[in-house]
């Protein structure tokens, strides 16, 4: 993830390893509607420090399951959101791993590669190994996974 401040572009993951410091910064965290630096399509207010963020896919990352919550961003559990296990959804071409996130950032967070490769442990491919998974197996219940939410947050970004 890189963020430009004050001009200076910077990379995140270097800058900024404190949980209340990242839980703060991705609260702030939106969708970049200034018409500033359209290269960077998000943006966290900070007092008045305006952070442009840019990032490989999307920037919220889904890193561990803690209880029925899904932590994100490496701030352990300071930044949660519901666990939606219908609402997992696997990008055939790329095979990362996706689950909703707060409308404010754009819908969609990744799931962090270890965890991704955890959840497929769990998927059901009724349609073929090549297409999205169709079901998911998760606490001894099986859920028939939603794959339209996904679509239809990708075309409002």
């Amino acid at each position: 993830m890189l963020f430009l401040d004050d001009s200076k572009m910077k990379n995140f993951t270097s800058c900024f390893k404190e949980k209340k410091f990242l839980r703060f910064f991705f609260n702030q965290l939106r969708i970049n509607q200034t018409g500033r630096y359209v290269e960077f399509p998000y943006i966290s207010l900070c007092g008045r420090e305006r952070n442009f963020v840019r990032c490989d896919d999307y920037p919220i990352v889904f890193t561990h399951v803690i209880d029925d919550k899904l932590a994100f961003n490496h701030a352990g559990d300071l930044l949660l959101l519901k666990f939606q296990p219908d609402k997992i959804y696997m990008l055939p071409e790329s095979g990362r791993v996706y689950h909703p996130a707060p409308e404010k950032t754009g819908s969609i967070g990744l799931v962090r590669s270890k965890l991704a490769i955890e959840f497929s442990k769990h998927f059901i491919f009724e349609n073929g190994d090549t297409k999205s998974p169709t079901h998911f197996k998760w606490n001894d219940t099986v859920h028939v996974l939603d794959q339209e939410w996904f679509k239809k947050s990708r075309k409002n970004i």
